[in-house]
C-alpha cells in the first residue's frame, strides 16, 4: 500500500494542552479557519485535512521559549502531523508554506520547532545529488581514506594572482581538494571569472606534472540564476568541476534551477543555518533541513566538526554527520559530509570514532593547513597521519612519535 501522507514532526511547547495545541496546528495549516464554513465538507476533510498520529509528551520547562504573559509551567512534547500528499504534493514550496511557515504564527505557543520530515516515496522524484560520495572521490582521485581538502585563506583581500599562487602551494603540498572560502563569489577585486582564468592553469599545470587533478570548488553563488549560470558555464568552460553554493542565501529555487542544469559537483555551504538552529524552543533542526537540500541536489555538505571554532556542541556535529548519511531514498541520496571548523588532525581520532569509523567524509582545514609551523605541506601530512592513527586504532601521540610533521600540530594545537 503505498503511504499518502508526508509527516512532520513538531517539538511544541504551550502553557495549555500539547495534544490541543497539536489538533490546532492540523486544523490551521490544512483545511481549518476561526470558524465552520460551508465548504469545509467532510470530503474535503477526508481528502486534504491534516491530522494528529502521535504526541510523545517531554517533561514541562519552567521559563518560556517566547516571551509570555502567561504563567508556567509550559508543557512540552514531540507531535506527529500527517499532511495529505494530495494536499501538498512534491513540490518544496509548498512543503515549506503549509508545513512549516504558519506554524510559527499560531496563537498560544511558547515554542515550535520542526524536528523532522518523514517523506513518502513519491518525493524521490527530486534529483538529489548528481555526484554524492562516489562521484566525490571519482572526481578528486581518492579511492579510500578521507578527501583532505583545504581552503583560500585569508578569504577577502587577495587578488585573482595571490588566489592562484596560494593554490599552487596548496597543489604542491598534495591536497585533493581547495574551496574558495563562502564569502568568495564575485567580489570586484577578484571577480569570479578572473580567478577561475587565473587559478584553472595552475590545476591544469599540476595535473600535467604529477597525474593528480585537485578538484577547486570556485564560489559562485548568486541570487540571479542567470548570473549563476553564467559562471558556472565558465567554471565548465575552463575545466573545472566543482562549486560552493551558499544554499540558504540563493533558496531552494535557485538550487533546483542550477541543478537541473549543473554539470559540477555542488559544495553546499550551510551558512545562516545557525538562525534556524541555535535557539532550542524555535527553528529547524538539522535533521529536518538536509533532507531539503539533498532532494535538490547537494553533493557535498558542510557540517562543522568536533571542537569547532562556532558555537555547536560537538554532539549536534555528531547528530548532523549520522543525519547525512542516513539514506533517504537510497544510498546514492547521500551527500559526502564535509568536517570543517577549525579543523588541524588532533580531533580526527575522535571524530572517527564518534561516526560510526567511517572514511567517506571530506576533512577540510584553513588554518590548520596555512599555519602549521612547518609550512603547508607539513600541515597536509599532519592531518594524514592524523587520519591514519584514527583507522589504525593509534592514539596520535603514539603516532607523532615517528611523524614529525604531526608532532609539530599537537605542540601548537593540541
Amino acid at each position: 500500500m503505498i503511504d499518502d501522507f508526508i509527516r512532520v514532526t513538531y517539538r511544541i511547547e504551550c502553557p495549555g494542552s500539547v495534544e490541543a495545541m497539536a489538533a490546532k496546528i492540523a486544523s490551521d495549516q490544512s483545511t481549518g479557519t476561526f470558524t465552520e464554513l460551508p465548504g469545509e465538507t467532510d470530503a474535503v476533510r477526508k481528502r486534504c485535512a491534516a491530522r494528529v498520529e502521535s504526541v510523545t509528551a517531554l517533561p514541562p520547562v519552567d521559563r518560556p521559549g517566547f516571551p509570555t504573559d502567561t504563567p508556567g509551567p509550559y508543557n512540552r512534547g514531540d507531535a506527529v502531523i500527517a499532511y495529505p500528499l494530495e494536499a501538498i504534493g512534491t513540490d518544496i514550496a509548498a512543503l515549506m508554506t503549509v508545513t512549516v511557515g504558519g506554524v510559527y504564527a499560531a496563537r498560544g505557543l511558547t515554542g515550535v520547532r520542526v524536528m523532522d520530515f518523514d517523506l513518502p516515496d513519491a518525493w524521490s522524484c527530486h534529483p538529489g545529488p548528481q555526484f554524492g560520495i562516489r562521484g566525490s572521490r571519482r572526481l578528486t582521485g581518492v579511492e579510500e581514506g578521507p578527501i583532505i581538502a583545504s581552503i583560500i585563506k585569508p578569504s577577502l583581500g587577495l587578488t585573482p594572482e595571490d588566489t592562484a599562487e596560494v593554490v599552487a602551494e596548496l597543489c604542491a603540498a598534495g591536497v585533493d581538494f581547495i574551496k574558495d572560502d563562502e564569502k568568495m563569489m564575485n567580489p570586484g577585486y577578484a571577480s569570479l571569472e578572473a580567478r577561475v582564468d587565473a587559478i584553472m592553469p595552475v590545476i591544469d599545470a599540476h595535473a600535467q606534472k604529477t597525474g593528480k587533478r585537485v578538484m577547486y570548488a570556485f564560489g559562485i553563488s548568486s541570487a540571479d540564476p542567470d548570473q549563476m549560470m553564467r559562471g558556472h558555464d565558465h567554471v565548465v568552460k575552463r575545466g573545472g568541476n566543482a562549486a560552493v553554493i551558499n544554499i540558504n542565501s540563493i533558496g531552494p529555487g535557485g538550487m533546483s534551477f542550477l541543478r537541473k542544469r549543473s554539470q559540477l559537483c555542488l559544495h553546499a555551504h550551510r551558512n545562516g543555518w545557525d538562525i534556524l538552529t541555535r535557539h532550542p524552543a524555535l527553528g529547524m533542526e538539522f535533521r529536518a533541513y538536509q533532507k531539503l537540500w539533498r532532494l535538490l541536489g547537494a553533493d557535498q555538505f558542510q557540517i562543522n566538526g568536533i571542537a569547532a571554532k562556532y558555537w555547536e556542541p560537538d554532539e549536534s556535529f555528531v547528530k548532523s554527520f549520522h543525519d547525512v548519511m542516513t539514506p533517504i531514498f537510497s544510498e546514492d541520496d547521500r551527500p559526502l559530509p564535509v568536517v570543517c571548523s577549525g579543523q588541524w588532525g588532533g580531533q580526527a581520532v575522535e571524530t572517527y570514532n564518534r561516526t560510526g569509523r567511517t572514511l567517506d567524509l571530506m576533512y577540510l582545514g584553513g588554518g590548520g593547513i596555512h599555519g602549521h609551523p612547518m609550512g603547508a605541506a607539513a600541515g597536509v601530512q599532519a592531518i594524514r597521519q592524523a587520519w591514519e592513527a584514527a583507522a589504525e586504532g593509534l592514539s596520535l601521540q603514539d603516532k607523532a612519535q615517528q611523524h614529525p610533521e604531526l608532532r609539530a600540530s599537537l605542540d601548537k594545537w593540541g
